[in-house]
């Protein structure tokens, strides 16, 4: 029987690139002492698709896989067997179809946004197959007035979310991110938020650092200030350590002496 889930952002979070390893060796080896003692599972939560992520766990040498991973803050899949994954088809239907439908009905207001951003801010927007709308910002500060447009320009709008991280911003569904997710992965196992631990570091992972979806936060030292900001005041912690060794050092704080 499962006791915790373990959710962990992986860009600026767990991975830094510029150690090596870039994920730290100790990590698995703490993974593998709560997995016994403790009886947890842990995923990675992220913005990247599975592909890029698949990617990762070889580049970065993983000695094993994660028991779950959510790509691009909203799709969950499942270990399926050598190096397989497999989606939880009902969640990820759903949140695609949700998706669709919300981006059809706010064509018009999608076309204001993409219109005033990019006259602004000369920020590019993007949109693909899987990824409706997108923006990326020329710098942080152009990313901080382009969030704060987007407030008073999607009011109308209360499905409409996004999930920034540095000059990079993704839209979507206010129902299917990052902390639904983490909340879908969960009742997987039959757990519910008093059970679930989420690290991350930048603004797209406060949807997950929120006690409706972990009872249990933290973020690394190299955290953005706004993150640093909700950790303290929601009673989470917040690590001295940067990157993987913030992660390991706010496990053990959860976890004393498990490890």
């Amino acid at each position: 029987m499962v006791a915790s889930v373990l959710a962990f952002d992986f860009d600026g979070t767990l991975h830094d690139p510029a150690e090596e390893p870039a994920v730290p060796v100790e990590f698995f080896e703490m993974l593998l002492s709560l997995r016994h003692e403790h009886a947890m599972v842990w995923g990675i939560n992220t913005g990247r698709s599975l592909a890029q992520m698949v990617e990762a766990f070889t580049e970065s040498a993983f000695p094993f896989l994660p028991d779950w991973v959510v790509a691009r803050e909203r799709e969950i899949y499942l270990p399926a067997g050598f190096g397989r994954w497999l989606p939880v088809e009902e969640w990820n239907r759903t949140g695609e179809r949700q998706i669709h439908d919300l981006f059809k009905r706010a064509r018009r207001l999608m076309d204001t946004i993409r219109h005033q951003v990019v006259e602004a801010t000369g920020a590019q927007w993007i949109a693909m197959d899987g990824e409706p709308a997108a923006i990326i910002a020329r710098t942080d500060e152009d990313m901080e007035w382009i969030v704060g447009k987007l407030h008073t320009l999607a009011s109308a709008e209360p499905l409409l979310s996004w999930q920034r991280n540095s000059i990079y911003l993704r839209f979507g569904h206010r129902d299917f991110q990052k902390g639904s997710s983490l909340s879908e992965v969960a009742r997987h196992y039959s757990l519910g938020a008093p059970r679930c631990l989420a690290i991350g570091d930048s603004h797209n992972d406060l949807a997950m650092l929120d006690p409706r979806h972990a009872a249990m936060v933290g973020c690394p030292g190299n955290a953005v200030a706004e993150v640093k900001q909700h950790v303290a005041a929601i009673g989470g912690y917040v690590a001295q350590a940067l990157h993987g060794a913030g992660v390991i050092e706010t496990v053990r704080h959860f976890f004393p002496g498990r490890n």
